[in-house]
């Protein structure tokens, strides 16, 4: 509790002596990560088939997601709805329509502000500038400078106040202090550390007069914890980026809410899955007294709003022909959920990096690595259509081609396993090698029995490396990549790439052969 708090609570006492002091109830509804799920999704996070649909099998999609919202404001006096970042990037749907579509689904449903995630400057800030200019409500980033950016300088505000039933309502944005790395925001904006920036816009609230101050970080579960420990007069974090599912379901990483320094952090999972619900009870002095509720599950039980579906459908029209076309077989579902992938060897990073090393290894090309992070989805068994293996690569990257020594190859291997305990996207897949990671050595020192090509990695030779171009060009912490040799980014989709191996040699089945060994 902040001094400024204590002494209003204090003063407020004095004035209303024998008054029964007012509670103030919220309901916070949020979402995050929703990735341009406008569709129902999987079990597997991935495309559903409108027949499986019907047949109950299915999970989110926008017009559920719809349904559940309008149920949840029903129930409440006293709502808002809030997103933690990233409705950008993942399906032909951004693709397509890049940002318009999220806004006209946010602003039918309602939303009250968001955050900007990584993925939201995936097109630069033109994009992100569109979008914004499109939504009926304020996107928030305070641990940015973006005075340099002329196309968000003076419009992608670091908080804001909404008045609501008779309060003042504080909301402060955050997002990844690297998303220069994690995706492409351009060279004019600068990000900052996330815990100054809030302590920062808190205290401006304070001062303002605000004492309900709610967080809307897209930073991940880790980083929310933190910021709630170095800050003071924070009551809520609304979290995203690390696709984290709060409550007391199998699966939950912690309690819906975690409270950490008094600060109540919630986190819905990701894709529209989940449609978080806390409900809030403030004291005058704003201090949160209590706090209840869970991420409602968006499965059959939830009704599609039958406007919303047919809005949908309409949009999806112009992509049929692309992702239905079928491509290819899988023998068996190719598992590519990032809390695999990005941890240790995967059937999906395999079948990735697989692909790209075969199409390029007669350029003289030793070894691939695909960064975890662009792994977005699996594969279910049987008929793979393109539109699947869009899912899982929805990113339009290209091959790149490129030489680095044996010393960069491992410093870049380092660099991948370097916050695996954070389940970060910048872990590594690969083909043509093989390494040991220890989990539990000092970062720098976790990699060892670095094999290529079968004998061990030799410093000083210069080998052959095929990546996506995001990662040669310094994504995910591969900077020493940027410098490299001979550097080629512009060969074919990723995504095609993949798509034409698993027909190659359909019907593909995945595995997994120990080129990543955890000890």
């Amino acid at each position: 509790m902040t001094l400024h708090r204590l002494l209003s609570g204090a003063a407020a006492l004095a004035l209303t002596t024998g008054a029964a002091s007012a509670e103030y109830a919220l309901t916070i509804l949020h979402t995050n990560d929703f990735h341009a799920r406008f569709e129902p999704i999987s079990a597997y996070d991935s495309g559903c088939s409108v027949e499986d649909n019907e047949a109950g099998e299915c999970f989110g999609g926008s017009a559920r997601l719809m349904t559940a919202i309008e149920d949840a404001k029903a129930r409440s006096d006293n709502w808002v709805l809030v997103d933690g970042g990233d409705q950008f990037q993942g399906t032909l749907f951004y693709t397509y329509y890049k940002g318009k579509l999220a806004a006209e689904m946010m602003n039918n449903m309602g939303y009250t502000a968001m955050t900007v995630g990584n993925h939201e400057f995936d097109d630069g800030p033109e994009v992100l500038r569109g979008f914004m200019d499109a939504v009926e409500f304020p996107v928030l980033m305070s641990n940015a400078d973006v005075s340099g950016e002329p196309l968000l300088a003076d419009v992608l505000m670091k908080s804001t106040v909404i008045e609501q039933n008779g309060e003042k309502l504080g909301f402060i944005g955050l997002t990844p202090q690297d998303t220069d790395e994690l995706a492409s925001p351009g060279p004019n904006i600068v990000f900052t550390d996330p815990s100054d920036a809030v302590q920062g816009e808190v205290d401006k609230l304070t001062e303002e007069g605000v004492n309900k101050i709610i967080v809307l970080s897209h930073s991940g579960y880790g980083v929310d914890q933190r910021v709630a420990e170095n800050t003071t007069g924070v009551d809520v974090i609304v979290g995203g980026h690390s696709n984290t599912l709060l409550g007391d379901m199998e699966g939950a990483a912690g309690a819906y809410p975690t409270v950490v320094n008094g600060v109540q952090i919630v986190q819905a999972y990701a894709y529209g899955k989940f449609l978080g619900e806390l409900n809030v009870t403030f004291d005058d002095a704003g201090n949160v007294t209590e706090a209840t509720g869970a991420p409602l599950l968006m499965d059959a039980s939830v009704a599609e709003n039958e406007t919303i579906k047919a809005r949908i459908a309409e949009a999806a029209a112009p992509l049929e022909e692309i992702r239905n076309r079928v491509v290819a077989e899988a023998g068996m579902a190719v598992v590519g959920d990032r809390d695999v992938c990005r941890a240790m060897e995967c059937g999906m990073g395999n079948l990735i990096a697989d692909a790209m090393l075969a199409r390029v290894r007669d350029q003289g090309i030793d070894v691939a690595i695909q960064n975890s992070g662009g792994i977005r989805a699996s594969i279910d068994e049987g008929e793979v259509t393109m539109g699947e293996v869009l899912t899982v690569l929805p990113f339009q990257n290209t091959l790149s081609t490129f030489q680095v020594s044996g010393a960069t190859l491992v410093e870049a291997l380092e660099n991948g396993v370097s916050q695996m305990d954070e389940g970060a996207g910048r872990f590594p897949q690969v083909a043509g090698m093989s390494f040991v990671v220890d989990p539990a050595a000092e970062v720098g020192s976790r990699v060892s029995l670095v094999m290529i090509g079968g004998e061990p990695v030799d410093p000083a030779q210069l080998y052959g490396v095929v990546s996506n171009n995001y990662v040669r060009n310094g994504g995910d912490g591969y900077s020493m990549f940027v410098e490299a040799e001979n550097a080629y980014d512009f060969g074919p989709d990723l995504a095609d790439v993949t798509a034409e191996y698993i027909a190659e040699n359909a019907p593909y089945t995945p595995y997994t052969d120990g080129r990543i060994t955890i000890k």
